[in-house]
């Protein structure tokens, strides 16, 4: 049987160490770019020099001298939306590393393990119900609050439904993922059929992913939860780092290997509650993001972390750029491109991983 565990010292990676710092600056310099790129340019494109007088007289705060219109459209439609979309891409990598250290496998994500469908069933249950006797319970949740118990509840039974005697099996990973998100999917169109027509095509459009219609307001919750996480995980790189190469090994070197699996469970899960509920389901970024990470720079999680942040915060500020200009002035769907790219992807990873046998124990 093939073995698709991630391991530290055979993964494949392009740079060394030290050159981590370099891709760091580059990543940042890049991101930087992308944003100011999202900021200018939507289904109508704006000069440069007068978007970014606008920007900067926000930033120091001398005001907006600029045209009304130009300034709304700049400070309060664009230029959140662009944070938004990088603070979505980067929360919802840092998840995908945290769910495949868990299961030590390269194909979890939370997309395919099922946790972004319960996620978002989570969060719809919210608006859905205020009518109902439950409305005080979904009220005192939230949205954000909702789709982590429906998250966390999700990726547990995904667990468990893929241990076989002690041991977590690759390919019931994937399958029993596959089987809760396609159950939480279904309640998810059930709640959607409760709903008028205007309801309902907003919520469809959410449900694909969008940033569209994103407010300052949109932006503090996911800043402070991706903080948090990301600040948590970096001290633990190496206890990740441990758990990869087997509970026996961990446990060799003081890692408290049950906790662990709580911990990195309860970060995912949150972190893809947090960027559901504000984003919509956006899938295959936590599968693709790390990955590729892993392959350019090893999978030692003090490298991984940084770059995957940065790298998942820079390809959904370009992929919810195309999003906007590809049919200009219609705009589409960020999940319909994150999937166009995640399921190929995916595909291709599950060919590469198992092409030397059926399974992996």
């Amino acid at each position: 049987m093939t073995d698709t565990r991630i391991h530290v010292k055979s993964s494949p990676h392009l740079i060394s160490g030290p050159a981590t710092g370099v891709l760091l600056a580059v990543l940042t310099v890049a991101l930087i770019a992308a944003l100011a790129l999202g900021v200018s340019v939507g289904s109508v494109t704006l000069p440069p020099g007068q978007v970014w007088s606008v920007v900067w007289a926000h930033l120091s705060g001398h005001g907006d001298r600029t045209d009304p219109t130009l300034g709304q459209v700049v400070w309060e439609i664009r230029t959140p939306r662009a944070l938004l979309a990088a603070l979505a891409g980067a929360g919802l990598a840092v998840a995908g590393v945290a769910l495949q250290a868990l299961v030590r496998n390269p194909l979890a994500d939370p997309y395919v393990l099922g946790v972004s469908s319960a996620a978002s069933l989570g969060a719809v249950l919210v608006p859905a119900l205020g009518g109902t006797a439950l409305a005080g319970l979904a009220g005192s949740l939230g949205v954000t609050g909702a789709a982590f118990v429906a998250a966390v509840a999700s990726a547990l039974v995904v667990y468990m439904l893929a241990q076989r005697s002690g041991r977590l099996l690759d390919s019931w990973l994937v399958l029993s993922g596959v089987a809760v998100g396609y159950l939480c999917t279904a309640g998810t169109t059930f709640v959607q059929l409760q709903l008028n027509p205007t309801e309902l095509q907003g919520m469809m459009f959410w449900l694909m992913g969008s940033v569209a219609g994103a407010s300052w307001d949109d932006l503090g919750v996911p800043t402070l939860v991706i903080v948090a996480c990301v600040a948590w995980l970096l001290t633990q790189a190496r206890a990740l780092n441990a758990l990869l190469s087997g509970q026996d090994a961990a446990v060799a070197v003081g890692v408290p290997v049950a906790a662990q699996r709580v911990g990195l469970l309860l970060v995912g899960s949150l972190l893809t509650a947090t960027v559901v509920s504000v984003v919509g389901g956006i899938g295959f970024v936590g599968l693709m993001i790390p990955h590729g990470v892993r392959f350019v720079v090893g999978a030692d999680h003090r490298r991984v972390l940084p770059v995957s942040l940065l790298a998942g915060a820079l390809f959904l500020v370009l992929v919810d750029l195309a999003a906007r200009t590809v049919d200009r002035p219609n705009e589409l769907p960020v999940g319909v491109f994150t999937t166009g790219f995640g399921v190929p992807f995916f595909l291709w990873l599950l060919r590469r991983r198992t092409s030397g046998g059926s399974d992996a124990s």
